[in-house]
């Protein structure tokens, strides 16, 4: 059992090993599984009222909210699992329309059969992200549905944070002549969970990136820098991020390939999958757009979290062509759009 888990919750699961229906039954056995696993690891003033709804203070700024769901398989994978995946996916969110995240809700759909040991873990590795974030889970909610529907564990969260960047930080702030950043290299989420998903066994682990995005963002902002978007990259990958951008900004935006950082596992992989680490999906990388001529800094300043940190594009006005990706011979193709994900249940 997760020592987390265990040293919070000392006293055995007199009822079950693994989540029944009966959990989900708003009796005494749901009760148990609230006070003695979810109130222990997510405990703060604002959760203990034990009340329908939570009172939040007053920020006195604007405020930014973000809902997201979870539904990955598997539950846990190399670099992360389900539930430092929807901390990190919902803080990251917020974090990119320049707010500091502070509340989260967290909804939990069970399967039944569900072993409790796995449940801990995932509410332990949670409860350890959202203190690294410096969020708060302030309100949530628990069912159970028959074994065989539900995959395991879904996970539904909402982040509030508060504006802290006094300019619109999102894609109608784009510019012509934008510059265009990216924060690390590509595909590293996707390929680690297809590679547990399928049994797949390359020369080396490929860990998933998953992380909180919010030490290189919060170095930003203090840095004064005129950011105008910033965007994370999930489902469709990097290809999804800037053709969402350029449809929303009325722009055309190009992307020298041979500046784009992929690894060369992740690559490999890639290539004998059949997929383009362009449109693969990450959890801890993001793109920023801001004036060309503050792209040096802002460059030092993501070098400092991650080396291959790198500018690769422009923005430029509208043209036949949405996103086009230019390679090392100077050859122009178009980046397509994908209809839909090359990995499905990533996230």
């Amino acid at each position: 059992m997760d020592a987390d888990f265990a040293s919070q919750c000392p006293a055995p699961w007199a009822s079950s090993d693994t989540v029944t229906l009966a959990h989900g039954g708003g009796g005494s056995l749901g009760q148990r599984l609230l006070d003695r696993l979810f109130r222990p690891h997510f405990s703060n003033p604002v959760l203990a009222t034990a009340h329908d709804a939570s009172v939040l203070p007053n920020p006195a700024a604007a405020i930014a909210v973000s809902t997201d769901s979870f539904v990955v398989r598997p539950l846990e994978f190399p670099g992360g699992d389900i539930g430092h995946l929807a901390i990190c996916g919902t803080v990251n969110d917020l974090l990119m329309a320049g707010a500091r995240p502070r509340w989260l809700s967290a909804a939990f759909i069970l399967e039944e059969g569900l072993p409790m040991t796995t449940l801990a873990r995932v509410v332990a590795s949670m409860a350890r992200t959202a203190r690294r974030a410096g969020v708060e889970i302030v309100t949530g909610d628990t069912k159970v549905v028959d074994r065989g529907h539900g995959d395991g564990i879904y996970i539904n969260t909402t982040g509030i944070g508060v504006l802290t960047s006094q300019a619109p930080i999102a894609p109608s702030s784009v510019q012509p002549g934008d510059a265009i950043l990216l924060s690390g290299d590509l595909g590293r989420h996707g390929v680690a969970i297809l590679s547990v998903r399928e049994g797949l066994k390359f020369e080396s682990t490929i860990e998933s990136d998953c992380d909180l995005l919010l030490e290189p963002v919060e170095a930003l902002l203090r840095a004064g820098l005129d950011i105008h978007c910033l965007r994370d990259l999930t489902r469709g990958g990097l290809g999804a991020a800037l053709h969402e951008i350029a449809a929303t900004r009325q722009v055309s935006i190009d992307i020298d390939s041979e500046a784009v950082p992929v690894c060369e596992a992740v690559r490999g992989a890639c290539e004998v999958l059949g997929l383009d680490p362009l449109h693969v999906a990450n959890e801890g990388r993001f793109v920023l757009f801001l004036p060309a001529t503050q792209a040096g800094e802002a460059l030092r300043i993501l070098r400092q979290f991650r080396a291959e940190a790198s500018r690769i594009g422009s923005v430029r006005p509208l043209a036949t062509v949405p996103v086009s990706l230019r390679n090392a011979y100077g050859t122009t193709r178009v980046l397509p759009y994908l209809s839909g994900e090359q990995l499905p249940r990533i996230c």
